[in-house]
């Protein structure tokens, strides 16, 4: 028998199970909720870990999602260190790592992603650091302080992000990496052209085109090398490797729950999985976009914290489609801060100047606006998520006139 009954229980740590808890309550919900996660600290975002926690100039405190107590003071039991080893769906019951044994009326998983480990010579010497929590960013803050030189592993967001704000430190920096440019595999390669620029103009060597061979350590175990394949050796003290994420399916998998084509959970439009009454957001989720017409897995905290929301009205019975247009957003220092509705692909449709610091970029894929980033010109995200919604197809020279009225498009 289980040892007891909750009404909501909501598994995975971070902000789709945070926002979940949060709107369970604002939308009148007053039965009891469990929110069980691995890590030490409450739901938390986790942009200032590769940001402002970083570089030193915010506290854990700064980034949590709603203060510690907030949870007792709304009823919610947030059980942290804690993780639930094993979900049975038809009997509703969830068995914790503590061995209790909880029965639910209704779950949400939110397990989030694991990053992806690269396996090289070298790879489990010290001052090797893949960044996904609080303590790993401490632990590489601590280590590039007194590394001399840190070595980035990747050219997209985690790479980009960290190097800029290590960079601002004062601490020398280079990024090895597959893509011709940086973040050229999200935005194609002129937006990646124009960051990667930014990064090389404060001091940060960038090898693209590349690829890690080895891993080379001094007589003390720690790092001390990186050598690619192309035969470039950069001396370090510190690695910091972005190499992706892949969801974290292990639970729903054992239990039987249906996967989808991109590895994560298969939900319906409302976010719920196969399993009638467990719904699941964040990283895990793989829907129908009611938007783009195809399944999606998109590894964003604002999009778990939007899908966190729309489970939590779905468990109250609303039956409303997750229909938000993903948005994402990243800082590189104070240099440059870029956001970005989509995801999408095609075309793009430049509108203002990558010379003048201020543009937009609309993705066009059969005429139809699919995507658009922008920066310093946030106001026409929203013209780009109206035309996102509504399958606009404008002619590509209106768009990047910037004279043209882009509501009247």
């Amino acid at each position: 028998m289980p040892d007891r009954f909750v009404d909501y229980l909501l598994i995975g740590g971070g902000v789709a199970s945070g926002n979940c808890a949060k709107t369970l309550r604002e939308e009148g919900a007053d039965g009891s909720i469990a929110l069980v996660g691995r890590e030490p600290d409450p739901p938390y975002d986790r942009p200032p870990l590769s940001k402002e926690y970083l570089k030193g100039d915010s506290a854990r405190e700064d980034a949590l999602l709603e203060p510690a107590d907030w949870y007792e003071q709304n009823g919610i039991e947030l059980l942290t260190r804690t993780s639930v080893m094993k979900l049975d769906p038809a009997a509703r019951v969830a068995k914790l790592s503590t061995r209790e044994e909880i029965e639910f009326g209704k779950a949400l998983i939110a397990t989030g992603a694991n990053v992806r480990r690269l396996r090289v010579d070298g790879c489990d010497l010290e001052g090797i650091h893949y960044l996904r929590a609080f303590g790993n960013s401490d632990s590489i803050r601590t280590d590039a302080e007194a590394a001399g030189r840190v070595v980035l592993i990747g050219g997209s967001y985690i790479g980009c992000e960290v190097a800029a704000t290590l960079t601002s430190k004062g601490i020398d920096c280079s990024i090895v990496m597959q893509e011709e440019v940086t973040l050229e595999r999200a935005f194609g390669t002129d937006v990646g052209r124009h960051f990667q620029a930014l990064l090389e103009e404060r001091g940060i060597d960038v090898h693209g085109a590349d690829e890690l061979e080895r891993f080379e350590g001094s007589d003390d175990g720690r790092v001390s090398k990186v050598v690619t394949r192309n035969g470039v050796e950069l001396e370090c003290g510190c690695v910091v490797i972005g190499a992706g994420v892949s969801p974290d399916t292990m639970l729903a998998k054992a239990a039987g729950l249906e996967l989808g084509e991109k590895g994560g959970i298969r939900v319906s439009k409302t976010l719920e999985s196969s399993a009638p009454g467990i719904f699941a957001a964040g990283d895990v989720a793989e829907y129908d976009s009611q938007i783009h017409g195809r399944p999606l897995r998109i590894e964003h905290w604002d999009v778990a914290a939007e899908q966190g929301k729309t489970a939590a009205r779905n468990m109250l019975g609303r039956d409303a489609p997750h229909d938000v247009v993903p948005y994402f957003f990243s800082d590189l220092a104070d240099w440059a801060a870029l956001e970005y509705v989509g995801p999408g692909s095609g075309e793009p449709a430049i509108r203002g100047s990558f010379d003048g610091g201020e543009f937009t970029v609309f993705y066009l894929d059969d005429g139809k606006v699919t995507a658009a980033l922008t920066v310093g010109r946030s106001d026409d995200l929203d013209h780009a998520r109206r035309m996102i919604r509504e399958g606009a197809a404008p002619r590509p020279e209106a768009l990047a006139d910037t004279g043209t009225d882009l509501a009247d498009l």
